[in-house]
């Protein structure tokens, strides 16, 4: 179960080199200013909240979700439950904070306690607690495995992240772990809040800012994990490095000396001299062969990013 198709790695290592090298960059740079951090942190920690329950069906839009995070406001309109589930992620996302580190080794009680956040005031009899019975999932195309079997499934997959037996990089690592622990459904509800949190306990103990999945690319994760099911993690590993890249982005946009000026693509091909089209430019974005990330629905790119995909291009020739 455990042992891991790595036939898909090569195509994404440009990709890893370039995420890793931005992770240096931003490492390189702090500390950065305290009240700058603060405001991306604070902001990031709204938009993680947003997106991760809007994929399971909140329909607090963004606005909303930081209304009643930092303004206490009720939503008329909207469930007491949808309310809880926006102030719970977010003490959620504080308890993650709180535990990381750069010697953080991922721990069972550390999940349960991140679902028992998720689910408080919710589903008090099940939060923190692992499911004792059969569950489906609408949609999937597996069924989660016997309850009798979660526990001794969560404890080799926790084993399989703190030994790393195939030496993944930390993106792959916390790919892999995303998708089992999917897998494994460990609960009767809030698996992806769950997930979505705790995959981030591996990205950040090792200097990444937090991966966050967004709303707009609902089908395209479930279409991810579906695949994966099957062994293939490509898509998976291609939409967690465009999380990735997103935030990694915002950071070091954020420096004093960054230059680098990103843009929509639709404006980019305006530009003089630009040899590709819009059409192009945003396949290479989606399929992550160049620096790019997501905004809403629109990709945003530099200059610099397809004049590097070209060089590299006339290289291999």
């Amino acid at each position: 179960m455990w042992n891991i198709d790595l036939t898909y790695r090569e195509e994404f290592q440009s990709t890893f080199d370039r995420l890793f090298k931005k992770k240096q960059d931003l490492q390189s740079s702090r500390p950065l200013p305290a009240i700058a951090l603060n405001k991306i942190k604070e902001s990031l920690s709204i938009e993680w909240t947003y997106n991760s329950n809007s994929i399971e069906g909140n329909t607090l839009s963004l606005r909303e979700t930081q209304m009643v995070l930092q303004e206490g406001i009720t939503v008329k309109g909207k469930s007491l439950r949808e309310h809880f589930e926006t102030h719970n992620h977010d003490k959620a996302i504080d308890y993650l904070y709180s535990i990381i580190n750069d010697e953080y080794t991922l721990r069972s009680i550390d999940i349960l306690s991140l679902h028992g956040l998720v689910l408080r005031s919710i589903e008090e009899d099940f939060a923190g607690r692992i499911r004792n019975g059969g569950v489906r999932i609408t949609g999937a195309n597996f069924t989660p495995p016997n309850a009798n079997k979660v526990p001794d499934l969560l404890d080799e997959l926790i084993a399989f992240v703190n030994t790393n037996p195939q030496q993944l990089n930390d993106i792959e690592l916390a790919t892999v772990f995303h998708h089992k622990l999917v897998w494994i459904h460990p609960f009767f509800d809030g698996n992806g809040r769950t997930v979505r949190l705790a995959m981030n306990l591996l990205l950040m103990r090792s200097g990444f800012p937090p991966a966050i999945i967004l709303k707009n690319d609902r089908k395209k994760y479930y279409e991810a994990l579906n695949q994966a099911n099957g062994g293939n993690y490509q898509k998976l590993t291609l939409l967690m490095c465009q999380s990735l890249e997103r935030t990694l982005n915002i950071y070091l946009n954020a420096l004093p000396d960054n230059d680098k000026e990103y843009i929509e693509i639709s404006n980019l091909v305006q530009e003089p001299n630009m040899p590709y089209g819009q059409e192009y430019i945003s396949l290479l974005a989606r399929q992550g062969k160049i620096d790019a990330y997501k905004e809403g629905r629109n990709w945003l790119t530099t200059r610099e990013a397809v004049e590097n995909y070209i060089a590299t291009r006339k290289r291999k020739r």
